[in-house]
């Protein structure tokens, strides 16, 4: 599966954004799609996560209750909302998908797939 990530911007801090990760392939709808983000120096870092059927969704506690990852199987389409934007939001965000253990879906390393970024700016 290829994954094509778009959304991202600059925004003021309380601001929304929405991340965009398209699929194209067959098998979207049984992978588990992960959001992660990055900044300059450090690892990649979990973000959110949903699993195949949409029912289920994970959440780092740094994000948890400001955004919300979802997805549409028939659009071959993961989202994140993302509010109440803050200044440490800031990074290069990673959508990412696969066949995982549902206990592995904070693990980069779980997954193959891999879009190609989308960057995040929220200034102060």
């Amino acid at each position: 599966v290829q994954l094509q990530a778009s959304g991202g911007g600059l925004v003021q801090t309380g601001g929304s954004l929405r991340l965009s990760c398209a699929a194209s392939g067959h098998t979207f709808s049984s992978y588990f799609m992960g959001w992660f983000r990055q900044t300059p120096g450090k690892e990649r870092e979990f973000v959110a996560a949903v699993s195949w059927s949409g029912e289920n969704t994970y959440y780092a506690d740094s994000v948890k209750g400001r955004f919300t990852i979802s997805r549409d199987n028939a659009e071959n389409t993961a989202y994140l909302q993302m509010n109440s934007l803050k200044p440490e939001d800031t990074a290069v965000y990673y959508c990412a998908a696969d066949s995982i253990n549902s206990l592995r879906y904070a693990k980069s390393y779980a997954y193959r797939h891999w879009g190609q970024g989308t960057l995040v700016t929220v200034s102060s």
